[in-house]
């Protein structure tokens, strides 16, 4: 049951192969005939792996690692037992990643959950969907009305897509999936369990009770986004929700009605992204940042993990904190707290002694 059996592991490459796939400089001795087939860790390689060495911290478990080839840079690379062909390159993990994309091309996006070829049995596709030649659907996948699929397309077993919802080629729809009201581009992968497009959360208050506000608008996702496990997109309300193109979100992201994404942003786990807010171009998010409802985030701009965004955000800039706050407002913020704390600690520390003191005197007038 040791056997990392998921993904196939094929030929593999030559040391000589990934020192060209990489542009790395075998060091003398390497054996470049030898075949690597695998990937992992410097603990945890063996005599058919490549692993990677970029930081001082994981230095020492490069002399006694079992790997058969290491990219690394020139600093560790004497650190490397015998056996281990080592190929320096100046960014040994993007290297590294490289190599592995090579190595496993299957594991890039989800495939069949059933192995299946075109329409499989136990799958519900409407008579008027139309798809083109290559997509498959799984058992248990659910196609609604005039929906359009592009060649190429997996739909995974328990998906549900909506009416009329088009989804472009080499896409990857992942199990228990559900996407409505929504135009889906190229080469987009929607993990496991995500929802996208239903309504979004709008009501109009009052003493007797809150009144729904109708989304009518629609989800656009652009070409090559990714969409971590169990995210929710809300469609518009008056406007289209859109994620812009190569924008990569992770697991268990909330994004609201209205809100537009820029290009080749990057949000992580757990962020919750009120209606209507705008985040432009290579913006990053880190895990657990919530942004209140019509903020801008500039262009550039990354946001500290948990930060609470309450205001717009210049571009470029470099905010944390809750309420979040420029970078370094924040840093002064907490160097003064830190302060105030080891002073007050300081004075507390004294006066107990004080107390201490007295109090012993009163103990002893008591007692004569």
């Amino acid at each position: 049951m040791s056997e990392p059996f998921f993904f196939n592991r094929g030929r593999g490459l030559s040391v000589r192969e990934i020192a060209a796939l990489t542009g790395a400089k075998p060091r003398p001795g390497a054996d470049l005939d030898r075949r690597i087939t695998g990937i992992a860790a410097l603990d945890q390689a063996a005599p058919t792996d490549l692993a990677f060495l970029e930081k001082a911290k994981y230095a020492p478990q490069l002399s006694v690692s079992s790997a058969g080839a290491c990219l690394t840079t020139e600093r560790y690379a004497g650190r490397a037992p015998a056996h281990t062909s080592v190929l320096c390159v100046g960014e040994p993990y993007r290297a590294f990643v490289e190599v592995a994309r090579t190595l496993f091309p299957d594991a890039l996006r989800p495939s069949s959950l059933f192995e299946a070829s075109g329409v499989a049995v136990g799958a519900l596709v409407h008579p008027t969907v139309r798809m083109e030649s290559g997509v498959t659907v799984d058992p248990g996948a659910v196609i609604g009305p005039r929906a359009e699929i592009g060649s190429g397309t997996v739909i995974n077993a328990g998906a549900a897509i909506g009416p009329n919802v088009r989804i472009g080629r080499q896409c990857t729809i992942g199990a228990n999936a559900s996407i409505t009201n929504s135009l889906i581009g190229d080469r987009v992968v929607v993990h496991a369990g995500c929802a996208i497009g239903q309504d979004g959360f709008g009501y109009v208050m009052g003493a007797t009770g809150h009144r729904k506000v109708l989304q009518v608008g629609r989800v656009i996702v652009q070409d090559d986004v990714e969409i971590g496990a169990g995210t929710t997109i809300d469609r518009g309300a008056n406007r289209d929700t859109v994620i812009g193109e190569g924008t990569k979100i992770d697991n268990l992201v909330q994004i609201g009605h209205n809100v537009r994404i820029g290009r080749h942003c990057i949000i992580v786990a757990q962020c919750g992204i009120s209606g209507s807010v705008v985040i432009e171009d290579r913006v990053i998010l880190a895990g657990q940042v919530g942004l209140a409802d019509n903020v801008t985030i500039g262009e550039g701009a990354i946001i500290g993990a948990r930060s609470g965004v309450m205001s717009d955000v210049p571009a470029g800039e470099k905010w944390f904190g809750y309420p979040a706050m420029r970078g370094r407002e924040f840093l002064r913020s907490m160097m003064r707290l830190r302060q105030w704390v080891s002073e007050n600690d300081a004075a507390g520390d004294g006066d107990a002694q004080h107390g201490s003191g007295r109090g012993g005197g009163d103990d002893r007038r008591r007692r004569s």
